[in-house]
């Protein structure tokens, strides 16, 4: 952290939208990943691949419906409209920066079909390597940038404001804090999975940019739609637990319990695959997925990621069934943007995980999310390309933030099946621990909109509200009108 470095923008996060917002950028800016880069992003563990309307069959206007249905009500269909229509040309991009997506038999692109979708249009690389491959192309590009500092092993731990604009940030980086003087900062740090005990995303993906966010006052929305994937392995041992890709029931797996029978349709949309599959294990159940006689012997080829997370706890997807629970996937809400990644604060962008473009609505459709983390990362760079970046004259005092384990409390109670009393009693617990820790915010911020959506919609499903509202909206705030509406976090916060 060198004082050269003031007064160029500062992007917070480097999976592909942080990555991708570096190289669209073309000008001088530090690229900060919280690990070495390419490690713990959930963009590098994605198996799914990348949903585009490229056979003659299909087109952006039915991705877009189906991107539609599958949000259920909730998205911004001006932002789904754009976002499917620029599928296409990122799938090209990508090709000519050199991601070896896959081919078929003859030469064309290897597509799939994945749940809710009414078209074959995943485009994968490397079979269920999809995000390892398309990062490994981007990390050669963004290494061999000239005007691109990667900092490893620093974090995003504050965002000043001087006159409700960006006037510098505090960055942590091998355990010191640094402060920066800019006016132009990306936050692209990713979900909150890590704040769930079952989760798929790496632990460091826990809500840490969205926690800086809010506490710098920027708008956030639909914190309560938390998607949880239908099949992750069941394992024995602690912490992320590896995805079985939504592909394999895309490619006729069927989910069967201990006694070998069917109990959902495995084509439905997460969300309800997820909640039959909770459901029947609280009935005393055991879950599988059966790819035994869809898929067989070319399991190891067609899933070579997967086949191995399988072998590694003991399992061979060709002659078993594969033990599976729901886990934490993705978070469609986030900090709160336009189509140009923009936030509520001028000089603040955030794009990927973090943001939320009203995209995904209430139920992300699969393969939308690397789809959007590219295009929208590539639209943060384009704007900030044009922004005039300064370095504010004062120096900041370094704001710092502990982080503790609250994974429990969020998988009890904000998790798949919610209620008023779990909720309530969430909040109860987090509360004395948000003013210092930003974990403990983001975590009440969940279950403080969970409390607000009074209906069961998509991701977010109520057990004493199980209808769904037709006169329901998104819900936006900041962390001034969460206060307002409850004093006693104020106290608490301050």
């Amino acid at each position: 952290m060198m004082p050269e470095m003031d007064g160029q923008p500062v992007i917070a996060g480097a999976g592909l939208a942080g990555i991708m917002a570096a190289l669209s950028m073309g000008r001088p800016c530090i690229l900060l990943s919280s690990g070495l880069l390419g490690r713990d992003t959930a963009s590098s563990l994605a198996q799914g691949g990348i949903a585009a309307a490229m056979s003659a069959v299909d087109s952006p206007e039915l991705h877009a419906e189906d991107t539609l249905i599958a949000g259920a009500g909730l998205c911004d269909p001006d932002v789904v409209r754009a976002i499917t229509l620029c599928a296409p040309g990122a799938i090209e991009e990508l090709l000519a920066l050199g991601v070896p997506f896959d081919r078929n038999a003859q030469g064309d692109l290897d597509l799939h079909l994945e749940a809710a979708h009414r078209r074959a249009r995943i485009v994968h690389a490397r079979g269920d390597g999809s995000g390892a491959a398309i990062m490994h192309t981007l990390i050669a590009q963004v290494l061999n940038a000239p005007y691109v500092t990667v900092v490893e092993c620093a974090v995003l731990e504050h965002v000043q404001t001087q006159g409700g604009k960006v006037s510098g940030v505090v960055v942590r980086h091998d355990g010191v804090s640094h402060v920066l003087r800019t006016n132009a900062c990306v936050i692209a740090s990713g979900g909150i999975g890590g704040l769930y005990e079952e989760t798929t995303s790496p632990a460091p993906v826990a809500g840490g940019g969205l926690s800086v966010a809010a506490r710098a006052g920027a708008r956030l929305i639909d914190l309560e739609f938390v998607q949880f994937h239908p099949t992750s392995l069941v394992t024995k041992t602690p912490g992320r637990r590896p995805l079985v890709s939504e592909a394999v029931r895309g490619s006729g797996a069927l989910l069967i319990d201990e006694t070998g029978a069917r109990f959902t349709d495995e084509l439905a949309p997460r969300d309800q695959v997820a909640r039959a599959i909770a459901a029947h294990i609280a009935a005393g159940h055991e879950t599988f997925l059966d790819a035994r006689e869809a898929i067989g012997k070319s399991f190891p080829t067609r899933f070579p990621a997967i086949a191995l997370a399988c072998h590694n706890a003991g399992i061979d997807p060709v002659t078993m069934p594969i033990p599976v629970h729901p886990a934490v996937h993705y978070h469609m809400g986030g900090i709160e943007t336009d189509l140009s990644g923009r936030t509520s604060i001028p000089g603040l962008w955030a794009c990927g995980e973090a943001a939320c473009t009203g995209l995904h609505g209430a139920n992300r459709l699969a393969s939308n999310s690397l789809l959007e983390a590219f295009v929208m990362g590539r639209a943060v760079g384009r704007d900030i390309s044009g922004f005039t970046v300064q370095a504010p004259p004062e120096r900041l005092a370094p704001a710092l933030v502990a982080y503790g384990d609250y994974r429990h409390i969020l998988g009890t109670y904000a998790g798949i099946l919610r209620d008023a009393q779990g909720l309530t009693r969430g909040l109860e617990l987090l509360t004395p621990h948000i003013g210092h820790d930003g974990s403990a915010l983001v975590g009440a911020l969940v279950c403080h909109a969970a409390l607000h959506r009074q209906e069961s919609r998509g991701a977010h499903y109520r057990r004493d509200f199980t209808r769904t509202d037709a006169n329901a909206t998104r819900y936006a705030f900041t962390l001034a009108d969460v206060f307002s509406d409850m004093p006693s976090l104020e106290k608490v916060f301050s």
